[in-house]
């Protein structure tokens, strides 16, 4: 048994909850924020275009904090860290479902980004931290749970608000509860340090690091452009009426959730590098017949492949970063963390820019190629690693 010096034994199952509970409050949040996105347009009264340029200020303001989060991790420890995080989100969150000036949502949306971004690293620094000391897969099933907790925040939110006729304020007010119930009952058993920076504050990738946040890059890119130009795919050029647009997402993302919670048994039997090429391989195939199935099922096929082929990648990456020597732990997270967001922010407006040069066709044909050049990555990080 593994007890570090502050009396903590990280592979203690009440620890390895208390990480999944944080994963399932940062999708949680995620999806309960979603649903307040055209009702914070319908209060501004604003346009497509203005609301675009509020949504961009999380993704700035995640990109402000992510690279500084591991270092104050290790001063403060992930504890402390997550703790606050995790309340501040449940509070920011509320308090987007009441502003109603735009001069006050910018600086509530940079604070909302930021603390996502805050969470998204310091999870996943105790993530490695206690699988490493429990010596066994964990990190797909933790992942699982921040698909777990999108699809249960997305659900209860349609519930309360279509079902029980809850306003979208009080349905916001019992999500941010749900948050801060959660956290409350969990926080003392998150880890009370956050690991090794080597006295860094910036966490800037180098070595094998660099090679891991563009895989990451690379899945969070494509998780994005399907999240917001699938349904457009689909209608615009496969031709599929208007309430089939949501079907190649929705079927991508429970691939995505029943993968991440078989994740860990399937890399225990298999192995974590036939999962990772073979995931990429098949996400490949799987967009090939997005791209040219000629009937709808094998369309929705190819959906549910790049789901599968995808759900572990990230997952198996973040753990492989715990036996590289290129930089600390706490620096090497954040850093990956950081090239993977870049990934979805840039995803979606690349998509876009390409379709409208050429043709979706041909922009989910980058996303085919990209795949392609995550598989030859990931060879070569495993060739360095393992």
């Amino acid at each position: 048994m593994t007890i570090n010096k502050q009396g903590m034994n990280p592979a203690d199952i009440r620890t390895q909850y208390a990480t999944r509970a944080v994963f399932f409050i940062g999708g949680f949040g995620a999806a309960s924020w979603a649903p307040l996105v055209p009702l914070l347009r319908q209060r501004l009264a604003i346009g497509e275009d203005v609301l675009g340029l509020l949504l961009l200020c999380i993704g700035i303001g995640s990109l402000l904090t992510m690279p500084l989060s591991g270092a104050t991790a290790v001063r403060l420890g992930c504890r402390k860290v997550l703790t606050f995080a995790s309340i501040a989100f449940a509070l920011l969150l509320f308090l987007l479902s009441q502003v109603a000036e735009i001069l006050l949502a910018v600086p509530v949306l940079l604070c909302f980004g930021a603390i996502m971004g805050c969470i998204d690293v310091v999870i996943n620094i105790q993530a490695v931290i206690v699988e490493k000391a429990a010596g066994k897969r964990l990190m797909s099933g933790m992942h699982g749970l921040w698909s777990v907790g999108g699809f249960t925040g997305a659900g209860l939110f349609g519930i309360w608000v279509g079902g029980l006729g809850l306003s979208p304020t009080a349905s916001t007010l019992i999500a941010a509860g749900i948050m801060m119930g959660t956290i409350i009952a969990f926080s003392r058993f998150l880890l009370p340090y956050g690991g090794d920076a080597g006295g860094q504050m910036l966490a800037m990738p180098k070595g094998i690091v660099t090679f891991v946040g563009l895989i990451a890059c690379i899945a969070f890119l494509v998780e994005g452009a399907i999240m917001d130009w699938s349904g457009v795919f689909l209608t615009t050029v496969r031709g599929l009426d208007l309430s089939l647009a949501g079907m190649g997402f929705t079927i991508f993302s429970a691939a995505m959730l029943i993968m991440r919670l078989m994740g860990d048994k399937l890399v225990q039997k298999l192995g974590q590098k036939a999962v990772v090429l073979g995931g990429s391989m098949l996400a490949f195939i799987g967009f090939l017949a997005v791209i040219f199935a000629p009937v709808t099922e094998l369309l929705y096929a190819g959906f549910f492949a790049i789901g599968i082929g995808s759900a572990n990648i990230v997952p198996v990456f973040f753990s492989l970063l715990g036996k590289q020597k290129d930089m600390p732990i706490a620096l090497a997270v954040p850093a990956v963390s950081t090239l993977g967001y870049l990934g979805i922010l840039m995803g979606p407006a690349a998509i876009g820019a390409l379709a409208h040069a050429t043709s979706l066709y041909a922009a989910f044909g980058l996303l085919a190629v990209l795949v392609a050049l995550q598989f030859v990555i990931a060879r070569h990080v495993y060739g360095k690693v393992l």
